[in-house]
Formats: C-alpha cells, sequence, structure tokens
C-alpha cells in the first residue's frame, strides 16, 4: 500500500510523548500526546476506600474521563447533567484495564482516582487514556511515602493500549480520526507491558472480517503495544534517575 496521508507506514505509531508534572504542583500527572491527540491524566489518592470495600484490606483503582468542550469541532457541550453513555463506557474501561495490573492488597485501604481529561481529539483519545493513566498512576505511587503496609510495589506490570483497523483493506495500527472515521474495520486493543491481553473491542463497520484479519489486527496491535511500553518505561525511567 502506498504511505498514508501522514505519511507513515501501516505499522507505524503516531509520534507519542509524555510530559510528566504537567500540571507541576500535581504527583501523578502526565500529559501524553499521540499525534494530535492531546489527554491530561492525573492520578490521586485518597485514604477511603468505596463503602463496599471497607475494612476487607483491599484498594481500588478507577478512573474519570472526559472531552473538555474545545477539544473536537463542534464543541462538545460539559456533562453538567448526566454523563453520556460513551463516557460511562470509557471510564470503565480505563479502570479496568488499571486494576488489571494493581494488587489490589498491596495497595491498601486507599482509593485511587485517575482523571483523564481530553484536551485535543484526533482519533485514539481512549487508548491514549489508558496509556498516559498507567505512567499518571506510576507516577503517583513513587511519589507516595510508606504507600504499601506490607512495603511491596502494588503494580504487578504495565499496561498500554492501541487503536488498530482495517481501511480501504489494509490492516493499520493507530488509527487517527480520519482513518478512524472511514474504517471498516475497528479495534481497541488493552495489553500488559508482559503481552497478556486485558482487553480487545473489534467491531465491523457496515462489514465483516476474517479469522486471517482478525489475527493480522492482533498481531498489530501488539507489535504496537510493546512499542508503547518501551517509550512508558524509558520515561519513567528518566524520572527515577
Amino acid at each position: 500500500m502506498q504511505a498514508r496521508h501522514d505519511g507513515r507506514s501501516a505499522s507505524e505509531l503516531r509520534p507519542v510523548s509524555f510530559e510528566l508534572g504537567f500540571p507541576g504542583a500535581t504527583a501523578g500527572s502526565v500529559l501524553v500526546r499521540a499525534g494530535n491527540t492531546v489527554v491530561l491524566c492525573i492520578a490521586s489518592l485518597s485514604e477511603e476506600v468505596p463503602q463496599w470495600l471497607a475494612g476487607k484490606g483491599k484498594g481500588w483503582v478507577t478512573a474519570e474521563y472526559n472531552m473538555l468542550p474545545g477539544s473536537t469541532s463542534p464543541r462538545k457541550p460539559r456533562d453538567r447533567k448526566k454523563v453520556d453513555g460513551r463516557t460511562t463506557e470509557i471510564q470503565r474501561l480505563i479502570g479496568r484495564s488499571l486494576r488489571a495490573v494493581v494488587d489490589q492488597t498491596t495497595l491498601g485501604e486507599r482509593l485511587v482516582t485517575v482523571d483523564c481529561d481530553v484536551l485535543q481529539a484526533d482519533g485514539g483519545t481512549r487508548t491514549a487514556s489508558i496509556t498516559g493513566a498507567y505512567v499518571a498512576l506510576f507516577d503517583l505511587l513513587a511519589n507516595c511515602d510508606n504507600l504499601s503496609p506490607s512495603g511491596r510495589w502494588p503494580l504487578v506490570d504495565s499496561v498500554a493500549a492501541v487503536s488498530t483497523g482495517i481501511v480501504e483493506g489494509n490492516v493499520l495500527l493507530d488509527l487517527d480520526y480520519s482513518e478512524d472515521s472511514t474504517a471498516e474495520v475497528d479495534m481497541n486493543v488493552v495489553m500488559t507491558g508482559s503481552r497478556q491481553f486485558i482487553e480487545v473491542q473489534g467491531t465491523g463497520e457496515g462489514g465483516t472480517f476474517s479469522h486471517a484479519q482478525l489475527t493480522s489486527l492482533l498481531e498489530s496491535a501488539s507489535a504496537g503495544i510493546e512499542q508503547l511500553s518501551v517509550v512508558q518505561a524509558e520515561v519513567l525511567n528518566r524520572r527515577k534517575s
């Protein structure tokens, strides 16, 4: 196939970066950029768990997701009265993804909330949110004194996510909005750094896809997440040095 409209190959991620400490006053914060998609992820710690977990010696990790009004055109109204279905589904996905790599007993009776606010949207906002949320979570936990009652580190693995899809018959990695809006198949994949699947969301957009195409999509996503995991580790290692 010819190069994509932005010059990338089929298997190439958009340029990705993480700016830790944004805003600087908050521990556990990162500004993640994936191409023209920009998400601010801020992790916060509370000493109180949800009531249904009280007294069980386990912690909880949850997330909130929102697209700011100026993140897309036309303007997206603020969720003043009721969170819409898409927002609810995405923030639950982010929470599930993070909990998959957290030892909740080691965390102790603490609540971690990661807020993911989309500042600019050009496709892949949920996957960028998950990838950035992990970095914010790690940063928060690394900044906490006497975090774990047992003295153990609560994170058992890393987590990242990426989109993949079929556009004009070609499997493409990390779709931007123009590609996502015309894709015959759209898929979001969440995996750990050890290449274990957490969640796969795949849909034929007005069409179908074969077992062979499904395999190609998963292989594409797996390779992309492996690259994202390397970038996450590099950023967090620089933080510790």
